[in-house]
């Protein structure tokens, strides 16, 4: 298959670390290519600095190398690295848009720091990258072994959460869901949970409406149109063993109703999901952890799982023909199924 690029991320945290990591675990199985600065992996990477994707071999770390300007103090974001990071993003989109790459995985950023290097204008990794895509809705998937969950609102309070889970934005969440399950995890016929937002699912009115007004026509629709999809469910009851085991994705209402169980079940294996995009994006799912930075003893194991992820996806994606579904694909799709 065709080499994952692995932007650097923030060269201060343990981004550097842990691809270093995942390369050695991987590199005899899996093609990949990094983009950064040299200088900032961990001293010791057997680094090969490449022009293009073509010649990798498992013997070093293949680089497309940035020059940062100065050296990455761990545990202290240098806004003057700010703007070579956001190239590394763009670099490995490009990279995968124009077919040399499979799909990108990103280390963490530090926000705070490309805002003040950059004016980075995007609340994340997400939104920049539907930017650079030219997409105006996307969908997170947090992924482990055993759930995968999709919050439909994310990064907003609580308080906002009811105004803002609209019919609109749960139908186009579970349409992009659906046709990413189909096209890029190679599900033929996706079974969809789909939790309440209040506790038991409201009650029937009694603690909460949002469930009768907005989460039950939606998915009413949904299901006349042909989709496999179950609830408003009472989200305590929806994520042990045997309730995992009739449904392939959780949507759920909020960031902690979803992100919760599957930091349970495997907090340090998790898997950040863009869905939606016409490429493939994973990440892992933790952040900088400056505190640690540096100290040689982060855990890779997240990040290895975001390059098997984005491998398992890419051939997904070769089997079912190339289709990256984003948001029309995604609605056009899952209606001529019906």
């Amino acid at each position: 298959m065709k080499p994952i690029a692995i932007s650097c991320g923030e060269p201060a945290g343990i981004g550097p670390e842990v691809a270093a990591k995942a390369w050695a675990a991987l590199r005899h199985d899996l093609p990949m290519v990094w983009i950064g600065d040299p200088a900032h992996l961990p001293a010791g990477t057997p680094v090969r600095v490449v022009d293009d994707l073509n010649g990798i071999t498992p013997d070093a770390m293949a680089v497309l190398a940035r020059n940062f300007g100065s050296p990455a103090v761990a545990g202290q974001p240098n806004p003057a690295h700010a703007q070579g990071v956001i190239d590394a993003i763009a670099t490995g989109v490009d990279l995968v848009r124009s077919g040399q790459a499979s799909a990108i995985c990103t280390a963490p950023i530090h926000k705070a720091a490309l805002i003040a290097g950059a004016g980075f204008a995007y609340p994340g990794h997400t939104e920049y990258l539907a930017a650079l895509a030219g997409v105006d809705r996307v969908v997170m998937m947090l992924a482990c072994e055993g759930l995968r969950v999709v919050p439909a609102t994310i990064h907003i309070p609580l308080a906002k959460v009811p105004e803002t889970l609209t019919a609109s934005l749960l139908t186009d969440t579970i349409l992009i869901t659906h046709a990413a399950l189909r096209h890029q995890f190679g599900i033929a016929a996706p079974r969809i949970a789909v939790a309440g937002l209040n506790p038991h699912a409201g009650e029937d009115g009694k603690m909460g409406d949002e469930e009768i007004t907005t989460i039950t026509p939606v998915l009413d629709a949904l299901r006349a149109e042909g989709l496999d999809i179950s609830g408003p469910h009472s989200a305590d009851t929806m994520f042990h063993a045997a309730a995992r085991a009739r449904y392939d994705v959780a949507i759920c209402m909020y960031h902690d109703q979803a992100l919760i169980p599957i930091k349970t079940i495997d907090f340090a294996g998790g898997v950040n999901i863009t869905l939606g995009l016409p490429f493939i994006r994973t990440s892992p799912d933790h952040g900088t952890a400056f505190d640690i930075a540096g100290l040689g003893v982060a855990d890779p194991a997240s990040m290895i799982a975001a390059l098997r992820q984005a491998e398992r996806m890419a051939k997904n994606v070769d089997a079912s023909g190339g289709d990256h579904p984003d948001l029309p694909q995604a609605i056009h799709g899952a209606r001529k199924m019906a």
